[in-house]
């Protein structure tokens, strides 16, 4: 069936860049065009209305999405006492296990976390509460018991050596896998599902789920895979398992890796970075080995399977592009252009040297940018100020430039970790910390759409309104490319292979 949407103005991103109208057959576009319309089965009149390709974003966590819809506000804390507060309050609901995510302490005017006293004060339930960043957890006596991280490395001991409540690295994984593992089926299909929703309401069409094995156990991604086809927007699903043939031949799929964690996150201090922290001591840590890690990329690449990794530090930066080049150099020439033409990814990307931005060009790396986190995080006396310093910290997320060397980029947002909102992620490259590294509208708008198409080997099929492309768009009553303020900018109507999956 035929269906023709009528609209003030409809970008098609491509040539010709606008047009009056938009004709889709079935699931996909047959032509964008002005004057007269084409006859068609179906018409849909959208007066005043603007309509844009779908968003992508390029890194999400749906389960935690969902879960962090439904949780406790964490977010809005501003102390820790206000943080106990609103777990103290959910007890009231009778709950027999807590687990929130979204805390930030380096919001709050004491920096102080709760110790496992406090949250021991609070009931004799199991809770569990997830940094913003998700690298970092506090814990009562109930949860590590129960989770079986009080023998994991990376949970904290005073000088008495008694837990402190706070867990990162395997402890932190421990904690949050065995909640995730209690989840039922059906309640993980309605968390994915409620996050999916969520997304098509924001103008987004298609994500890129990152699975995370380690911290959610494998039947995440096997239930979400299940009923990927039934959600209401389009799923690339990347997977943080080293383990090739369960991800090719168990799971089907031709990406691998995802947020496969190299480092971890400055607000845990676990990233791996080369100079010491400013607030601590230490450099992060490194979760790898470089004989371990090229292995890994070597067989997979050989496998015709897409890496991306997770690197956030110029340590970790410093290993992925490291290592890629020692697998790379060992290629013959034709080889080379396959390898290149494969785009394997570093997720965050957030403190590269102009030397591994140079390198990192010259092996044909995609990039995975949340920009957000530098709307969130990366102005003078936010978090990155505080872990790194502000001479550090003023080099971050250096998008502009990424643009400009010629890298393949693409955005997403990292939700549960910033909102699953494509217009804050455009709002953050218009308005980066650094004005030598800011974008126009356009160039924003075209990062999180036929940027992350392009991350995922999606070009000419999303990211464009183009004849034969998926019939993926977005319509917004105030002109997308125009508004003076996009950040509550949210569409009329969303279109995800044809079916219109929201409306308001």
């Amino acid at each position: 069936m035929k269906t023709l949407y009528r609209a003030s103005k409809v970008y098609t991103l491509s040539y010709p860049a606008v047009g009056e109208w938009i004709l889709i057959d079935d699931r996909h576009i047959e032509r964008v065009g002005t004057g007269a319309p084409p006859h068609a089965d179906r018409v849909v009149d959208l007066p005043g209305v603007s309509i844009i390709p779908g968003f992508i974003d390029a890194h999400v966590h749906l389960t935690g999405t969902g879960l962090s819809g439904v949780g406790i506000p964490l977010d809005r804390a501003r102390s820790p006492q206000e943080l106990l507060g609103f777990v103290a309050e959910e007890m009231s609901h009778g709950p027999t296990k807590i687990l929130a995510h979204g805390f930030d302490e380096s919001q709050w005017g004491r920096r102080d976390l709760p110790t496992l006293n406090d949250l021991d004060e609070i009931a004799a339930i199991p809770i569990i509460l997830v940094r913003a960043d998700g690298h970092l957890s506090l814990a009562n006596t109930a949860a590590l018991k129960e989770s079986g991280a009080l023998e994991s490395e990376g949970l904290e001991r005073d000088e008495n050596a008694q837990p402190t409540g706070t867990a990162r690295r395997d402890a932190n994984n421990r904690l949050q896998r065995w909640f995730h593992e209690g989840l039922t089926e059906h309640e993980i299909r309605e968390l994915q599902l409620e996050a999916a929703a969520v997304a098509a309401s924001r103008g987004i069409t298609c994500v890129h789920e990152m699975s995370i094995p380690a911290s959610r156990g494998r039947r995440d991604v096997e239930v979400l895979l299940e009923h990927g086809p039934q959600l209401p927007v389009d799923l690339v699903t990347y997977v943080a398992d080293m383990d090739i043939p369960y991800v090719m031949g168990d799971l089907g799929l031709e990406t691998i890796g995802g947020d496969l964690w190299l480092d971890g996150s400055l607000g845990a201090r676990t990233a791996a970075v080369s100079e010491p922290y400013l607030d601590v001591s230490g450099t992060g840590v490194l979760n790898h080995a470089d004989d371990e890690l090229s292995e890994f990329f070597h067989n997979a690449h050989l496998a015709g399977l897409q890496v991306a990794v997770h690197a956030i530090g110029d340590a970790a930066i410093e290993q992925a592009v490291r290592v890629w080049e020692r697998v790379y150099r060992i290629l013959d020439t034709r080889q080379r252009r396959h390898f290149r033409a494969r785009r394997h990814r570093i997720e965050h990307f957030e403190m590269p040297s102009s030397n591994q931005i140079e390198r990192s060009a010259a092996l044909g790396l995609a990039i995975s940018i949340q920009p957000a986190f530098d709307a969130e995080w990366g102005h003078p006396g936010a978090l990155y100020d505080l872990r790194v310093g502000w001479e550090r910290a003023a080099w971050m997320n250096p998008f502009g430039t990424l643009i400009g060397r010629g890298l393949e980029v693409g955005g997403g947002s990292d939700s549960p970790i910033t909102p699953l909102d494509p217009m804050y992620g455009v709002w953050g490259l218009e308005t980066h910390h650094d004005p030598t590294q800011r974008m126009t509208r356009e160039q924003a708008i075209r990062i999180f759409t036929i940027g992350s198409a392009r991350l995922a080997h999606l070009d000419e099929k999303k990211g464009e309104l183009i004849p034969g492309a998926h019939a993926d768009f977005a319509a917004f009553e105030a002109d997308p490319l125009q508004a003076p303020e996009i950040r509550e900018l949210r569409p009329v109507l969303t279109v995800s292979r044809g079916r219109e999956v929201y409306a308001s």
